[in-house]
């Protein structure tokens, strides 16, 4: 067998310098053994620890940005809320004057219609009165001619 140690021969059975040897051969090579398996769970633990900390590292950034991705859509929603009512006041606000213009365009064509009328009235009276001065300056002119004539 390979690795397989044979011991030399002694009076009472095998030689004690060459058992002991070899057990502080092993002992050394196991201590040895035991070191670089030590060192390697180290090893595996600082990695074990590095990720784990960046696990948690991520877990936070994630966290973080889930927050943040819920407060921007309170956000937007809020903001979409906030321009629905603003345009439901621009159309309201635009609905009123827009009333208001047509109570003042109503109310201007009643003042057209009332001048119009004035002005018919006054055109009437204006005639009436031209006649009225006509006929009293021919009735005058007749005065004159049969005065003189």
């Amino acid at each position: 067998m390979a690795g397989e140690k044979r011991f030399g021969i002694s009076l009472f059975g095998f030689r004690k310098s060459d058992v002991n040897a070899y057990i502080d051969k092993i002992l050394r090579e196991f201590d040895e053994k035991l070191r670089e398996k030590d060192n390697e769970i180290s090893l595996y633990k600082n990695q074990y620890n590095e990720l784990k900390s960046k696990y948690e590292d991520f877990l936070k950034k994630a966290e973080e940005f889930s927050d943040d991705r819920s407060k921007i859509a309170e956000v937007l929603i809020k903001a979409q809320e906030q321009a629905r009512s603003m345009i439901e006041d621009a159309r309201r606000q635009n609905e009123e004057e827009r009333k208001k213009v047509d109570e003042l365009i109503e109310q201007e064509k009643e003042k057209l219609v009332a001048m119009k009328q004035q002005l018919k009235a006054l055109r009437s009276e204006v005639a009436g009165l031209l006649r009225q001065y006509e006929s009293q300056l021919s009735a005058v002119i007749d005065e004159k001619n049969e005065s003189a004539g």
